[in-house]
């Protein structure tokens, strides 16, 4: 079960909150800017491999078309302008680039399944792949690990590469409404209510998998936090603004080079 932001006078002064927009040109500049951003992020730290790999952010104006990363163009170079529009079925709004088949499979069915889900992010990440591969969930054996405790699902009907839509709406019907989805023998899914959380569960989702990987290679009886804690610690780590207050760090240094911004 996904949780929820808590009252907002709890935060801090002057904490960074998403911004909001008047004016649906200036927001789906934002997003198409935050999403190559993030592209940029992923591909620093190693998540893509070959043309797999993708994520994607609702339209602020057309609720059932989404953004998407283009067919084989490397997360490292991806410009706002190479950004495709998608609706939900299968046409290429906008956009010049062929479409990744298994991203609109996904995707599209997510996107429909959960009208709060903003942005979902999917990459054939190294241990996120091998982790999926043990067919379990992550155990709390971690303060960060603590955030996904009973808010992720195990996908566990692997039936080759996703390019049918029937596989899209069974990962969707599994994810439920979790913030994230191990996909057995496949890699991880993370979903937010902006680019920053999705990917920022993402980025820690696969780190917690090399966590208790490399704990499970000790040989030692892993010691997993008591049920009690890991809800409490959950519910101080987990909820969406967490998750987009994590990335800003990353933004902020992705951010010094400004290539990116450019259309």
């Amino acid at each position: 079960m996904a949780v929820p932001n808590p009252p907002i006078e709890m935060f801090p002064e002057n904490t960074p909150f998403p911004p909001k927009f008047k004016d649906v040109k200036q927001e789906r500049d934002y997003l198409k800017k935050k999403l190559t951003g993030a592209f940029r992020i992923f591909g620093k730290f190693g998540f893509s491999e070959g043309v797999a790999g993708h994520i994607t952010v609702r339209d602020p104006e057309h609720k059932d078309h989404f953004w998407v990363n283009p067919f084989g163009l490397s997360f490292n170079l991806i410009k706002p302008s190479d950004l495709l529009l998608v609706n939900h079925n299968g046409d290429v709004v906008e956009g010049n680039l062929p479409l990744n088949r298994a991203a609109f499979a996904i995707h599209s069915q997510i996107h429909a399944a959960r009208p709060d889900v903003v942005a979902a992010a999917h990459a054939h990440s190294v241990y996120g792949k091998t982790f999926s591969a043990l067919g379990k969930e992550l155990a709390p054996i971690t303060q960060d690990a603590c955030a996904f405790y009973k808010d992720h699902a195990l996908f566990n009907d692997y039936s080759g590469i996703v390019n049918e839509l029937e596989e899209g709406k069974r990962i969707a019907k599994a994810l439920d409404d979790n913030k994230a989805a191990i996909l057995q023998n496949h890699g991880l899914i993370t979903v937010g209510h902006t680019i920053d959380e999705a990917a920022w569960w993402f980025i820690t989702m696969e780190r917690s998998c090399q966590a208790q990987l490399q704990a499970m290679q000790t040989g030692e009886k892993l010691v997993e936090i008591d049920h009690q804690t890991a809800m409490k610690t959950r519910a101080e780590l987990g909820f969406p603004l967490a998750g987009y207050f994590q990335f800003q760090p990353m933004w902020q240094d992705i951010s010094v080079s400004l290539d990116f911004i450019r259309v």
